[in-house]
């Protein structure tokens, strides 16, 4: 990954020793995400050629308790809050103003995304003018990633907030947000009776967002301030890990009990533990750091003794160009099934031949991942990576607004007109983030 800010999923970019296991962590789970992403992706083929695509979680909902383990966006924000922690405290102990550090992030983040906004754009325009069959069949799924950006751009804009509240309360704070996320949820259900908590869940998912929209903000401020305890040494060891794994399970299975969705997903697909965010997400949060916690060990000892340490490595630096990219390759590894006659459609879940397509479909993305980010690598390689950040308030608030419109544009309108609204919004943000040089005194402007 270029520039030190993209670090959303990188770190904080301070110069001092790498400790590999959150690295490891990160590259494990942006590769359940990439590989979740593929799998997913259904392609509908009709007479050879794609026609269109579908979501496996739309026909087979038996599929939703795994998203138990591959909604690894807790994990990334817990795993990011831990990178960072201890770099945002020595500027709130320097007295240092923690704006220009998230201008950093926000302006690391801007400027790939600029560029795959720009390919996105230019797709669709070219599609408006000579058919754009195969960009109609995917669209939305082009964008849909970039909701994770905005949220972890938000997120860690209340990091120093964050680490205050961690250096008072401790594990406290982390119970105030699940409280409050917990009291979200129940204005949200209208919850009159004890009678009704039995029925959360359902109650939840019968009423629109409401008071649940606080939860965009609260449940993913828990991964945060549990990834900031755990860098302090609040909870550790295997003991921890049991009991935070158990605790998960629990939480899911009481979740599910009561009417929430099995699905940890967005819109449409199984239900909609994610729009907003619901209580029931916070039980895969307990899940996932359990499991950090158990493999933190022997994960030390392999990492300190084996090669892979490096492969962690390049995959950490291919984080962000990954992370950008990997949904626009289904464009060209349809085209290369469509040419190849490869069985990419192949029905439903439990006919014959189904896990044979899908591995044939991952296998084409793979396979056509590779020179796309060759391509983007060498392009992002070739820009200036020096760039500062701003540090005017007015400069940053603008930026920051300008990229998160950007985003939230693309999200909500894909890739036409998405793409090029949303190019127009990130690059003016990308414009007001970087720094300004000041004239020296005296010299003429």
């Amino acid at each position: 990954m270029n520039d030190g800010a993209a670090a959303e999923v990188t770190g904080d970019g301070l110069d001092e020793p790498r400790d590999r296991y959150p690295d490891a962590l990160r590259a494990g789970a942006l590769l359940v995400v990439v590989l979740g992403h593929w799998i997913a992706t259904l392609p509908r083929l009709e007479g050879g050629r794609v026609v269109g695509t579908e979501h496996l979680l739309r026909i087979w909902e038996s599929a939703g308790a795994l998203t138990w383990v591959v909604q690894v966006v807790p994990l990334f924000v817990f795993v990011s809050a831990a990178v960072s922690a201890d770099g945002v405290a020595r500027r709130l102990a320097d007295g240092q103003r923690q704006r220009h550090w998230w201008a950093g992030r926000a302006l690391g983040l801007a400027r790939p995304t600029v560029t795959y906004l720009a390919v996105l754009a230019a797709l669709a325009l070219g599609a408006l003018v000579g058919g754009g069959r195969l960009l109609a069949s995917f669209d939305t799924s082009l964008t849909v990633h970039l909701w994770f950006l905005a949220m972890l751009l938000g997120v860690q804009a209340l990091l120093p907030w964050c680490v205050r509240a961690d250096r008072r309360f401790g594990l406290k704070a982390v119970a105030a947000l699940v409280a409050m996320a917990a009291a979200a949820d129940l204005l949200r259900a209208g919850v009159r009776t004890p009678g009704d908590l039995l029925e959360l869940g359902a109650h939840v998912s019968a009423n629109p967002g409401g008071f649940g929209w606080l939860n965009m903000l609260l449940v993913w401020l828990v991964p945060q301030q549990l990834g900031i305890a755990w860098k302090r040494g609040r909870f550790a060891g295997p003991w921890a890990g049991a009991g935070l794994l158990m605790l998960g399970v629990a939480w899911l299975l009481a979740a599910i009990a009561s009417g929430y969705p099995v699905a940890m997903v967005g819109v449409g697909l199984a239900g909609n533990n994610m729009l907003p965010p619901t209580l029931a997400l916070v039980g895969v949060m307990w899940l996932q750091v359990g499991l950090v916690l158990l493999a933190e060990r022997p994960a030390r000892r392999f990492l300190a003794g084996h090669s892979v340490a490096r492969a962690v490595a390049v995959l950490g630096a291919l984080g962000m160009p990954l992370y950008l990219w990997h949904k626009l390759v289904e464009l060209p590894a349809a085209w290369l099934g469509e040419r190849l006659g490869v069985p990419i459609d192949a029905g439903d879940p439990g006919m014959a031949g189904f896990w044979t397509g899908r591995l044939l479909w991952i296998l084409l993305c793979a396979l056509m991942v590779a020179p796309v980010m060759a391509a983007v690598v060498g392009f992002e390689m070739r820009r200036r990576r020096d760039v500062a950040a701003a540090t005017g308030t007015g400069a940053i608030v603008a930026g920051g607004l300008a990229l998160l419109g950007g985003l939230a544009a693309s999200l909500a309108l894909g890739a036409w007109p998405g793409a090029l609204i949303g190019l127009a919004l990130v690059g003016v943000a990308s414009w007001l983030l970087r720094a300004r040089p000041r004239p020296a005194p005296g010299a003429r402007e």
